[in-house]
């Protein structure tokens, strides 16, 4: 292989395993923020707001997932 194709490999690798800790992360928030919603047995405004944002960036991180 050549340097050209070991980069781009190297590269594309590299985006799939950052999209992969990103998913992660998105799905640890998300289950974190409603823990603490449900905690205290009352939703708020706020909370209901926080998790709707929450997950439309998650979807739209799970867009994002780099090609092949």
């Amino acid at each position: 292989m050549n340097k050209q194709a070991l980069s781009e490999n190297f590269l594309a690798v590299l985006k799939k395993n950052i999209w992969l800790l990103g998913t992660a992360s998105w799905l640890f928030g998300i289950t974190d923020r409603t823990i603490a919603s449900f905690s205290d047995s009352y939703i708020s405004a706020i909370d209901l707001t926080q998790l709707f944002t929450a997950s439309l960036f998650f979807v739209s991180w799970l867009y994002l997932k780099p090609e092949k």
